[in-house]
């Protein structure tokens, strides 16, 4: 199962926690750009977080999935068992073979 919606507002909080010059940056956004996008404020800075998030997953190689159940897991055998659970419901729901999927992913299973 994937991560959770709750999961993964406990991961940007954890993320942006860790991060006092991401907050600082987002909360001092200029509000001329949101309206220029027809945003709120609030849903700009949002977005703007949603981007450094996925922008860290990349830089660490992962999905930001990925880095949501790695923020989150209690240790790191309980992220290693979620990522691969979410690997194999992937895998599935892609009809691929779990070793077939895992070798194109460098995944050990």
């Amino acid at each position: 199962m994937a991560a959770s919606e709750l999961q993964h507002e406990q991961a940007l909080k954890k993320f942006l926690a860790e991060r006092p010059e991401l907050l600082h940056q987002l909360d001092n956004l200029n509000p001329l750009l949101a309206q220029a996008k027809g945003e709120t404020q609030a849903q700009f800075r949002e977005e703007r977080l949603h981007e450094a998030f996925e922008e860290e997953a990349e830089r660490l190689g992962l999905f930001a999935w990925e880095l949501t159940l790695q923020l989150t897991a209690t240790t790191p055998q309980d992220y290693e068992t979620q990522r691969l659970a979410v690997h194999r419901e992937v895998a599935e729901m892609a009809g691929m073979d779990w070793l077939e999927y895992c070798d194109l992913y460098g995944i050990k299973p």
